[in-house]
């Protein structure tokens, strides 16, 4: 693709000799005499890079930089001047500008320093696409997703956003099973209309039909006017059943009956109304347990596991576990409005070690309590719960041994490896540079981790 490149400088003889050896390499060249043409040119023209003197009349070069830093973000601003010396680089780098280039030049100097730009714009934009693909945004929820369980899961979650079928989520309380409702919903051809979710446990018994069906006026004593049920509140979108296993048997039967006939009866009603619902429901008890102890119907179980989802607990992802520290604890930092950054080793390696039993939703709270707990920059182990800092204590040799952070670490690597690859087309010194390490580096993990092209 062709760039094109604002020259600013009140030199006419260098503004013009740079512009026929730009014009001759290819690039497309706009020029400015002064700032204000400068922003001016920024205004009117597409700029991939810019090369802007430090010294001219009015607005000066350290003046100009943040302006156009705010307007053009992202893009490179390579600062000129014949007066070189560190001081001034240096303050033309805190304020934003990629490098800094000495007068008199050759032009070979400018044209490495634009090459050089130009590849590390390709390198951001390869890396936030990397970082896209480990974080997918799911409407206002992002999805942490860098282990190869969850990576297919998310393959799974698209492939069945696209159909109707009635999905089944399974899987440990705390792992995001309504997140991965949202996902399928997001990404479905039902994600303008509504996404209604309802706790199956969470409702008492007794209001549990007339909140699902409705109620007709006059249905019970209070039934002062007619209501609609969440179910018609899902018309044209999604009904998420979380915990579905904890519907009582009578209102199973009649679940069935909404997912065979779409449609639905309110309480003390004689009429059912037609519905076009897709119903998504999770449970993190064994449904196939359930049916041989008769809480749960087998023909609504067979129903509703049309397509069935696994979520995996966060034991079995220890891959992401840094990666969503890092995003809860951004997260906190912000909501929080305390300048928590990071982790100590020592305390990640506990939080990779331990169990979570809580999963996900775990984490997130022992984020949220450590940020709150931290006076400094930094989480240290003094700021976690007991029970974390001592699991790997307490822990059986075996899970030490299975869980370490050496070798979650290395599953992480071997992961984001074959991303790489698979980013690059296989290309090694492409893929070098996307995970920001050197070739050499690269060519060893691929032999100590077994990796194949």
């Amino acid at each position: 693709m062709t760039e094109r490149i604002l020259i600013v400088d009140d030199d006419d003889a260098l503004r013009e000799s740079l512009e026929m050896i730009l014009a001759s390499e290819g690039y497309l060249v706009s020029t400015a005499e002064h700032g204000e043409a400068a922003l001016a040119r920024v205004d009117e023209l597409p700029i991939d890079v810019v090369l802007c003197d430090v010294r001219m009349p009015g607005l000066d070069g350290f003046e100009l930089l943040p302006q156009i830093a705010r307007k053009l973000p992202g893009v490179p601003i390579v600062m000129m001047s014949a007066y070189g010396t560190a001081d001034l680089a240096i303050e033309a780098m805190k304020l934003g500008a990629y490098d800094y280039v000495a007068k008199p030049f050759q032009p070979s100097e400018v044209l490495l320093t634009l090459r050089k730009a130009r590849e590390r714009e390709r390198l951001r934009r390869d890396n936030e696409q990397l970082k896209r693909d480990v974080t997918r945004a799911v409407g206002d929820r992002p999805i942490i997703a860098a282990s190869s369980v969850m990576i297919d899961l998310l393959e799974m979650v698209e492939r069945t956003a696209a159909f109707k079928t009635t999905a089944l989520l399974v899987g440990e309380s705390g792992t995001g099973k309504e997140v991965m409702a949202r996902a399928i919903h997001s990404q479905s051809p039902r994600r303008n209309e509504p996404f209604v979710a309802v706790n199956c446990g969470a409702i008492p018994e007794h209001l549990l039909e007339s909140e699902l069906f409705g109620h007709a006026k006059g249905a019970f004593t209070g039934a002062s006017r007619a209501r609609r049920g969440l179910f018609s509140e899902a018309d044209g979108g999604t009904f998420f059943l979380d915990e579905v296993a904890e519907l009582p048997l009578s209102l199973q039967v009649k679940l069935l009956r909404v997912l065979q006939e779409e449609e639905v009866r309110p309480v003390g009603d004689n009429k059912s109304v037609a519905i076009d619902v897709r119903v998504i429901a999770a449970t993190s008890r064994n449904l196939e347990a359930a049916i041989a102890e008769g809480t749960f119907r087998k023909d609504l179980f067979y129903r509703l596991n049309v397509m069935q989802l696994a979520i995996p607990s966060l034991r079995d992802r220890r891959e992401d576990i840094s990666l969503l520290c890092d995003h809860f604890l951004a997260h906190f930092r912000e909501s929080l409005g305390k300048p928590v950054r990071s982790i100590a080793d020592d305390a990640l390696e506990r939080l990779i070690n331990y169990s979570w039993p809580g999963n996900v939703r775990e984490l997130q709270n022992v984020i949220e309590r450590s940020v709150i707990l931290t006076d400094g920059d930094r989480i240290g182990l003094s700021h976690l719960p007991t029970n974390i800092v001592e699991a790997e204590a307490g822990g059986s040799a075996s899970e030490s041994k299975g869980f370490g952070m050496r070798r979650a670490r290395r599953r992480f690597e071997i992961d984001l490896i074959r991303r790489a690859l698979r980013e690059t087309d296989g290309n090694r010194t492409h893929a070098a540079k996307l995970l920001e390490i050197s070739h050499r580096a690269l060519l060893y993990k691929l032999k100590d981790y077994g990796i194949k092209d």
